[in-house]
């Protein structure tokens, strides 16, 4: 799921700028990599720390390619300092004053959770225009693909440990994807309302 950013990063590259290119995905998905990276190295997890390495390093290297070519500097450093002083504070929180480990766990485990339903749900506003208009030419169909794969790893993932700071968070992905997947069907690209000529 990671490796979608690659086309924006290429495009990136080939264009030289970030047109038609938005940060705010990649600053949370590097938030909600770094915080799950957090949960899987106190639970001592190998598959939730080797995915959040390569998932977080992905999406910081979309973080500086995204500076280094945005025009405006100034807003993605500041949001990117804003983020790097959110984690800090976190760590703080969690390593300085939560003293117990498994309090620790359930903290961090409770607060990725949040984060990541905030993640899967924040699109739902898209699907509603995209009802509204009868079109999913907004919609990218690889990207509903592997969010559903990853989310439903994720989930059975989640019930094959009994962790359902995993298995809750991830079933939201799993149902925004059907409902894509629906929405594709539905509407499908190319087959867009036609436009019926005004009558003076």
């Amino acid at each position: 799921m990671f490796a979608t950013g690659l086309s924006d990063l290429r495009q990136m590259l080939a264009t030289k700028s970030v047109e038609n290119i938005q940060f705010l995905p990649f600053l949370t998905t590097d938030v909600n990599n770094l915080s799950w990276l957090g949960y899987g190295c106190l639970k001592q997890d190998w598959t939730l720390i080797t995915v959040n390495v390569v998932g977080a390093a992905l999406q910081t290297l979309y973080i500086l390619a995204y500076l280094y070519y945005s025009p405006a500097k100034r807003p993605v450093l500041l949001q990117s300092l804003l983020l790097l002083a959110v984690l800090a504070a976190g760590y703080s929180y969690f390593t300085l004053l939560i003293g117990d480990a498994q309090t620790r766990l359930a903290r961090l485990g409770l607060f990725c959770s949040v984060f990541t339903i905030s993640m899967y749900l924040s699109p739902l506003a898209d699907l509603a225009k995209i009802v509204r208009s009868k079109s999913t030419r907004c919609l990218s169909f690889p990207l509903t693909v592997t969010t559903f794969l990853a989310s439903t790893s994720w989930t059975l993932y989640g019930l094959q440990l009994r962790d359902l700071y995993i298995m809750v968070p991830n079933m939201p992905g799993v149902v925004t994807s059907v409902l894509r997947f629906w929405l594709f069907w539905r509407y499908p690209p190319g087959q867009e309302r036609p436009y019926r000529p005004l009558h003076a």
